[in-house]
């Protein structure tokens, strides 16, 4: 399983990983409890390989941001989501101390924190843009 099989569906919690195409939008496949539905075509699905992250400079891929996560806790789950705002901002600061803290909301930090820890949960150790796999 690829970074680029991950989705994240507007409205849907948690990450899904994509199975196939249908008539009538995508099967996926909860990373939490396995269960399997349909995306209609009418939602917003991103792969995590769109997304980024805003900083000071340039934006950061979420590939690079979990990566430094999972540098910065040794392989192991970070801080849960749902920890306090100040708690959550202070964490991703360490680990990435040039984001735009104007930009990047408590909501985004927290949705980060979740993603990563449902993906090392689900037996992630890599987190590889496409076209830094294929090289």
């Amino acid at each position: 399983m690829e970074l680029k099989e991950i989705l994240a569906i507007s409205g849907q919690p948690g990450l899904y990983k994509y199975v196939a195409q249908s008539t009538r939008g995508v099967i996926v496949e909860s990373l939490v409890d396995g269960r399997r539905l349909n995306a209609p075509a009418s939602s917003k699905v991103s792969a995590l390989t769109e997304i980024s992250m805003y900083t000071e400079g340039d934006d950061i891929p979420l590939a690079e941001v979990f990566t430094r996560i999972y540098a910065h806790t040794g392989g192991k789950e970070a801080i849960s989501h749902k920890e306090s705002p100040e708690k959550l901002r202070a964490a991703f600061g360490e680990v990435i101390p040039e984001f735009d803290r104007d930009r990047v909301h408590a909501s985004d930090i927290k949705k980060c924190f979740s993603w990563f820890n449902t993906l090392v949960a689900a037996g992630f150790t890599e987190f590889r843009l496409p076209d830094e796999s294929e090289a």
